[in-house]
């Protein structure tokens, strides 16, 4: 069982890579939006910002949504996997 709890806290841990890797893209205006590896990162990712973008709107230029996904990605992450750990 084991097993599975660690395959979660990878999964986990590649989405926060995921978000990390995303931040760090709007850094770059200048890359082709339509590559399939950046297209792949922003479908995958842009569900679980627009959650928090609905609550904390842009300021300017500046989004803190990611830095807030990054957060509470992090505590559901320990959240499940502590308990998932103890469960099994």
């Amino acid at each position: 069982m084991g097993i599975v709890v660690t395959a979660i806290d990878v999964a986990f841990q590649v989405y926060t890579w995921l978000l990390i890797i995303r931040i760090l893209l709007s850094w770059f205006p200048r890359l082709n939006p339509y590559h399939p590896v950046i297209r792949f990162i922003y479908e995958i990712t842009e569900p679980f910002l627009v959650l928090f973008r609905r609550v904390i709107p842009p300021i300017g230029a500046v989004d803190f949504s990611p830095i807030i996904a990054f957060f509470v990605l992090q505590l559901i992450r320990q959240l499940i996997v502590g308990i998932l750990w103890r469960i099994l």
